[in-house]
């Protein structure tokens, strides 16, 4: 049973270790993770699945990082001091595991105790009070329907599980909304930024599937497929949205989003 679902950023910025001076800069989409972290605190979950990814990535496949334990850790960003460790959810990887291969869906298995900060950032940030099994997922090079499917697919594997699963899909919207912007200053981007918000504002996967596939890459996103999964997993379910928070401070866009379930 799925009892909490949420985008977020996931950016190192977000840690004060690491933006330092600029930390203020990001006040609002902070203050926002906090209220989600009581949310998600509230929501009991038994593991938590992350959606997300950065240094895990198959143009031809989907997955998940199956390891006996594993650690956050921030020192590629200068943090050599703040970490945090999690336990795999064995039981739901085999499930999802075993899903997949009866739907032919490429899911391949990685084995890495450190996760990157695409999962690591919104785990750290919202689990400070909490201690729960997780299963990261990773996104694949496929196209916009094949990741909606598999968050489809993702959806009737969670329904059939007696746990309380808790959902994360993370990532950030574009990185150029302005000119000193990390990619500079793009049309698409506001496009792209825009687009999300109305999608996600009308728990719409038909808004979300039609943004044009080069206002995608123009954007220099890396949150379009996490979300394509989350809506997969939502697609017709009846979820509320919350959008916490959305800001973009030097040129990224950042946005909290929780969805609320109706029965829980």
């Amino acid at each position: 049973m799925i009892v909490f679902s949420a985008f977020t950023p996931h950016s190192p910025l977000l840690l004060e270790t690491i933006s330092k001076e600029r930390f203020h800069d990001f006040d609002d989409t902070l203050s926002a993770m906090q209220d989600l972290a009581v949310s998600l605190k509230k929501a009991r979950p038994d593991v938590i699945v992350t959606l997300s990814s950065h240094n895990q990535f198959h143009e031809n496949a989907f997955s998940v990082n199956l390891n006996d334990h594993y650690s956050v850790s921030f020192s590629e960003f200068g943090d050599h001091s703040t970490t945090k460790s999690f336990k795999p959810d064995l039981e739901l990887v085999a499930q999802i595991r075993r899903g997949m291969r009866s739907e032919n869906i490429l899911l391949t298995l990685e084995s890495s105790p450190l996760l990157d900060h695409g999962s690591g950032i919104p785990l750290f940030l919202l689990t400070e009070d909490l201690s729960t099994k997780i299963v990261p997922i990773s996104y694949s090079g496929m196209d916009a329907k094949t990741h909606f499917t598999f968050g489809k697919l993702l959806k009737d594997l969670f329904a059939q599980s007696p746990k309380r699963i808790a959902l994360i899909a993370s990532g950030d919207l574009s990185h150029c909304l302005t000119s000193d912007a990390p990619m500079g200053f793009k049309k698409e981007g506001r496009l792209f930024d825009d687009a999300v918000l109305e999608a996600v504002k009308n728990v719409s996967s038909a808004k979300l599937l039609k943004i044009p596939s080069a206002v995608v890459k123009e954007s220099s996103e890396c949150a379009y497929r996490p979300l394509l999964m989350l809506f997969g997993i939502l697609e017709r379910m009846h979820v509320r949205p919350d959008v916490r928070s959305y800001e973009a401070p030097h040129g990224v866009g950042y946005l909290v989003v929780e969805f609320h379930h109706a029965l829980v």
